[in-house]
């Protein structure tokens, strides 16, 4: 049985109020509760406050660079596909130098569960607007307010015909807990968006801000109804919708490949004989 002990990792440097604690608890919280234990998985990372994430706790860890969290979680999974790969990233990390693998890995579906924290800001390179920030936020970079369109990202996802869609707040730490356990046991590449404020450089989306407008949805909402999925993933503003927007069961990336179908790629045992074979075409 796992313990939050066996989590324990570096002391975290994050800003004392910042929304990546609650995070990292509720994570530590979801990993216990499915006796998970920290040698079982590998956490991948890029750059940014976020990708600070697998430091403070304890697991297998593999740092990208920025924006290329995603290509490192994929050749994860090719190279051995029954090892759970989870990558923890930042609104401008994902979104923003990441945006082209996003699409392309949620096309690909290979099953990789990614974590957003989105603040709507960069945080570590101190405050300049994300592609989540809203239109006319002022920053230091932005001094007469934003004017690129705010992104949606679960709107984008789900045009993509993404395989699990979700947001939830680091206010709700049981609903957080919760949803990252089902978007682990999804089967399928899996999209958390998860709402949590920068105390230091965004003065706007504050906590206070946030729990104003966030909502749990009910029952009543049908996540494997796309088009409804869709427009619930619009809904921005007065009233923000947290849990499950989308979900589908498509094949995985992994099981359409034959090569690895029979057995992992790090378990194959590499044989020149058919590099010969293959190299007497180009003679």
């Amino acid at each position: 049985m796992s313990t939050l002990q066996e989590y324990r990792g570096e002391h975290p440097a994050w800003c004392p109020g910042c929304g990546n604690f609650s995070i990292l608890k509720a994570f530590k919280d979801a990993m216990i509760d499915l006796n998970i234990e920290p040698h079982q998985f590998t956490i991948v990372s890029g750059i940014g406050q976020a990708a600070k994430f697998p430091h403070y706790t304890k697991c297998n860890t593999f740092n990208g660079l920025h924006g290329r969290a995603l290509p490192a979680a994929a050749g994860m999974r090719l190279a051995n596909h029954e090892h759970p790969v989870m990558v923890f990233t930042g609104d401008g990390d994902c979104y923003g130098e990441g945006g082209n693998h996003l699409i392309h890995n949620i096309r690909r579906n290979l099953n990789i569960k990614v974590f957003v924290h989105d603040n709507q800001i960069y945080g570590l390179t101190k405050g300049q607007a994300s592609p989540t920030s809203m239109e006319g936020m002022k920053t230091k970079i932005q001094p007469f307010g934003v004017v690129s369109e705010q992104m949606s990202p679960l709107s984008l996802a789900i045009s993509l015909d993404c395989s699990f869609v979700a947001r939830g707040f680091t206010g709700e730490m049981d609903h957080l807990r919760d949803l990252i356990k089902e978007a682990y046991n999804h089967k399928g590449f899996s999209l958390v968006d998860i709402m949590q404020p920068c105390v230091t450089f965004n003065k706007v989306n504050t906590f206070e801000w946030y729990r104003e407008r966030a909502y749990i949805i009910d029952g009543d909402h049908d996540p494997q109804n796309r088009v409804k999925a869709f427009e619930k993933s619009l809904e921005w503003g007065e009233r923000i919708p947290l849990g499950v927007i989308y979900k589908n069961d498509r094949p995985l990336m992994e099981e359409q490949i034959p090569v690895i179908l029979d057995e992992t790629l790090v378990k194959q045992r590499f044989k020149p004989s058919k590099l010969e074979t293959t190299l007497r075409d180009f003679y």
